[in-house]
């Protein structure tokens, strides 16, 4: 199976960059004076981006390489949330129609963005999202576009593995762990593209709640290991409950060093700390990397480490709550 290329991750940066404005935003690497100088931690706030996470990078680069006149017959995408907001922020760039497919037990304040942008929201049981996108692209003759299924959307969330690359080496440091959320797996596959020429030594290492650990059974199995849709969805960390695909779970094997896992009170805590103590928001599923750095200490080592923020689309309620305690 051909693997993305860190010279495809090049051109879709240059692709995003012709977006201008309506493009992503190129996120800093933000130091953490807490974590001090025997392990210090550098956060990659994607929680910054326009749509709140990472997902329009790959929804934007998808859809920007697609044929004008094939993406004017609209894109479609199933998703939990941060994917739904990016492709509907793509079609409002774009000035198509975009349709979202969101399982019912999606967060209301993702959904209620998704359709603020101009989308069609269809509801569905979770394990009917897919099969329900599919039907409803084919119908109406409009672009699939998956939330990490596809070389464009993995070219597209490598710009983040690209930007992480530039700033570890401008920063001068000789080694670096990167944290980042594993779900379907479009982001760490990217991310680990992106860090291809690195010249720093780098370890990539994939972050998942206890609760939906399949990809660290599978990745230490050496192959893809399913688990039922009712055990995944069982975690706070709502955007982490989709499992690997044989293409990501490719570059999974291929270029990941590790995967570990976070229990539902650390992700809950590392919310709290980044909200607190670093000006942060951020949803469960993007702070199980800093709830990683902050309790898997012996798994992880000392060296410098860059987690992903991956998103901010929180609900204030849990917000509240995880700053609470």
């Amino acid at each position: 199976m051909s693997l993305v290329t860190n010279e495809r991750a090049r051109a879709a940066l240059e692709v995003l960059e012709r977006l201008g404005p309506e493009g992503p935003v190129r996120t800093p690497l933000l130091p953490v004076p807490e974590s001090g100088r025997e392990r210090p931690l550098l956060l990659k706030p994607e929680s910054l981006q326009p749509t709140g996470a990472f997902k329009i990078r790959g929804a934007l680069h998808a859809a920007a390489v697609l044929d004008e006149r094939v993406r004017a017959r609209g894109l479609v995408a199933y998703s939990s949330g941060n994917h739904a907001r990016a492709v509907a922020h793509a079609g409002k760039v774009f000035g198509v129609p975009a349709t979202v497919v969101v399982p019912h037990t999606a967060p209301a304040a993702k959904v209620a963005a998704a359709r603020s942008l101009g989308a069609e929201i269809v509801p569905v049981e979770v394990s009917e999202r897919e099969s329900r996108a599919e039907e409803i692209a084919e119908s109406r003759g409009a672009s699939l576009i998956p939330p990490f299924d596809a070389p464009a959307v993995i070219a597209g969330q490598a710009t983040v593995g690209l930007e992480i690359a530039e700033d570890v080496d401008a920063f001068g440091l000789s080694e670096v762990t990167v944290l980042v959320p594993i779900s379907g797996g479009g982001l760490i596959s990217g991310v680990a593209v992106g860090l291809a020429r690195c010249r720093a030594r780098v370890r990539v290492v994939g972050v998942e709640p206890e609760l939906a650990a399949d990809t660290r059974e599978g990745f230490r199995a050496g192959e893809r290991r399913d688990w039922p849709v009712e055990a995944r969805t069982r975690t706070r960390a709502d955007g982490l409950t989709a499992q690997p695909s044989e293409l990501t779970f490719a570059h999974i094997r291929e270029l990941v060093d590790d995967v570990v896992t976070v229990s539902e009170a650390e992700i809950g805590e590392a919310v709290g700390f980044l909200a607190e103590s670093c000006r942060l928001v951020a949803e469960p599923s993007g702070a199980v990397t800093t709830a990683a750095h902050r309790h898997r200490t012996r798994e992880l080592g000392a060296a410098p480490t860059v987690a992903v923020v991956s998103g901010g689309n929180v609900d204030r309620a849990e917000l509240l709550s995880s700053v609470a305690g």
